[in-house]
């Protein structure tokens, strides 16, 4: 009889559960539960509190819909027996993380507390924390921290530490009623087992854990500041777990709400990107794996520790046992995109693409698939979400160069294609040049699937073979190969992850490899990227600060000046 797990991938907009075949990896069935709330970031629910600028935060009961709605659909739809499911993981979003009380409840709960903003899930993008990162950063240098090198010689905003200190200091009232911050993904699996259990990969990666040293001293925390001292000895307590452990088994009541068997093993909580990795297939140094979604994460093993400037951690054990995972990333890519089509594009292309029956994108894809590269006569900087690699700098805003009267929608389309694909190179040499080898890429998520012209104009850039995940689902089903592990052979599962992907793992047989004719010309157009990179990303010319400083203040006299009339 085949066994299955089910794995549940929580994105930025909905959650989705996939039921997985352990023996070939087939997805049997596939439900998404969009988000009752979205996302959060511009007035609060209920009390309609308006937020400031670079907010993102999310209500944690959404992701408990996600759940009770998608894994009984799934269930349903297969007929599948509960007796047969063996276990399930989830991957999150990170660092999406969230206040929790001594029952282990989001304080946004709490009546008294969720008209306060600092009590709800902090999204990964809520970049709102860059002063408390600023300063993390300027004394983790002044002290030689030896965790900064790890993380290419930056902490981004995004990540926990900058976040809890902005509660500290915005909220000093929510931060000591929290009785542990945590990850949205060790949360979601506490309420399916009932143990709160902290991953590696979350740790290692969004909250300066090392595998063998731990967390920074408390003299570091104390430096930042007096009231942080014993901050990982009490809100960030709680051992950490390797990737493929089983948090516990699945509770009486959530079971009941699920449909599925009380004990069922329940894994620890991964990553979205990083449970991707062996989930096509990488378990092995050499090969780069794109998350390729709203934004993209670039995961690669390697079997040393190496400085790399801009990742965004290198974690040992973080992605595939046995081996140090790197990750760098965009922060925006495919939002980009949809920017564009939903603020930029003009009336009579969204006519034509529905006279033609296809949607915006496919229609400006065909239109963008006939110029050549270089013909557009534009180039962009992809910072339109900031930058989180190499740069690591969220105040960074994006620039196009080359507008003329003639510039038709499918050129800056195009252009803004090759704008992503421009900072992925920049993200692979800094990788290859340092030591940590990139042969070949991987890509996964809704774009690859979507866009041919965008996964060629990737292997034009970058100069490398990109093969594509065959799942659609990427994500959802190294969750479920996780699930595997943690229910483990002698249930029907696997006993480590690169097993399971011997079985489980899938990849389309056709590729995309780079043109020679177009990856000379886009080595040229790279040349004059990288240039602009450096004068607006490396201190030559900080107008894109100064004019969303100006904004702030004109922001906040308009607010004052409303709240006086």
């Amino acid at each position: 009889m085949s066994k299955y797990t089910i794995g549940v991938d929580y994105g930025t907009e909905s959650g989705r559960a996939v039921i997985v075949d352990l023996s070939n990896g087939a997805e049997i069935a596939t439900h998404v539960t969009p988000y009752r709330h979205g996302v959060i970031d511009e007035v609060l629910p209920g009390s309609g509190r308006k937020l400031e600028m670079d907010w993102a935060l999310e209500h944690p009961a959404d992701y408990i819909e996600v759940l009770t709605t998608s894994v009984p659909a799934v269930m349903k739809e297969t007929g599948i027996s509960p007796d047969d499911i063996i276990g399930i993981g989830i991957d999150f979003t990170a660092c999406t993380m969230l206040p929790i009380d001594v029952q282990g409840q989001p304080l946004c709960f709490d009546e008294n507390l969720k008209d306060n903003p600092h009590s709800w899930v902090k999204l990964w993008k809520h970049h709102a924390a860059q002063d408390e990162a600023d300063r993390l950063n300027e004394i983790a240098t002044q002290r030689g921290e030896a965790f900064q090198p790890r993380y290419g010689g930056k902490i981004s905003s995004e990540w926990m530490i900058a976040k809890i200190w902005q509660i500290l200091n915005e909220a000093p009232d929510i931060y000591d009623q929290t009785d542990r911050f945590v990850e949205a993904t060790d949360w979601v699996i506490s309420q399916l087992s009932g143990e709160l259990k902290r991953n590696q990969c979350t740790a290692g990666y969004k909250s300066i854990y090392h595998h063998r040293d731990g967390y920074p001293d408390r003299e570091f925390f104390k430096a930042l500041d007096p009231r942080l001292e014993n901050l990982t000895d009490t809100k960030l307590r709680g051992e950490v777990y390797d990737l493929g452990s089983r948090a516990g088994g699945l509770t009486e009541d959530m079971a009941a709400k699920l449909g599925l068997n009380p004990g069922t093993a329940v894994a620890v909580g991964n990553v979205d990107a990083h449970a991707a990795v062996p989930a096509v297939g990488v378990v092995t140094p050499g090969k780069l794996v794109m998350a390729m979604g709203t934004s993209i994460c670039h995961m690669l093993l390697g079997e040393e520790e190496k400085e790399v400037e801009g990742m965004c951690g290198v974690v040992e054990n973080g992605i595939i046992p046995g081996y140090y995972g790197y990750e760098a990333g965009q922060s925006a890519v495919g939002d980009i995109f949809a920017w564009f089509v939903e603020h930029a594009v003009p009336g009579e292309v969204k006519e034509q693409a529905a006279a033609e029956g296809v949607n915006v994108h496919v229609w400006l894809e065909r239109k963008a698939a006939a110029y050549k590269p270089g013909e557009t006569g534009l180039l962009a900087l992809d910072w339109w979400n900031g930058n989180r690699s190499v740069l690591v700098d969220t105040n960074l805003t994006g620039l196009i160069v080359g507008y003329t009267l003639l510039t038709k929608p499918e050129e800056v389309y195009r252009t803004l294609l090759e704008a992503t694909a421009f900072g992925t190179r920049k993200i692979v040499d800094a990788f290859h040049h340092n030591g940590v080898p990139v042969d070949v890429l991987y890509a996964c998520g809704g774009l690859p699937q979507k866009n041919r012209l965008l996964m060629q104009i990737y292997a034009d850039v970058t100069g490398r073979e990109i093969k594509v995940a065959a799942s659609t689902q990427t994500p959802a089903l190294g969750a479920a190969m996780f699930a595997a592990v943690a229910a483990g052979a002698e249930a029907g599962g696997y006993d480590d992850i690169v097993e399971a992907a011997r079985h489980m793992a899938r990849v389309r047989d056709e590729s995309f490899k780079p043109i020679p004719e177009n990856a000379a010309v886009y080595d040229k157009l790279y040349e004059e990227y990288s240039r602009l990179h450096d004068y607006f990303g490396r201190g030559g010319n900080p107008v894109m600060k100064k004019l969303k400083a100006i904004k702030e203040e004109a922001g906040r006299s308009t607010e004052a000046a409303s709240t006086h009339s």
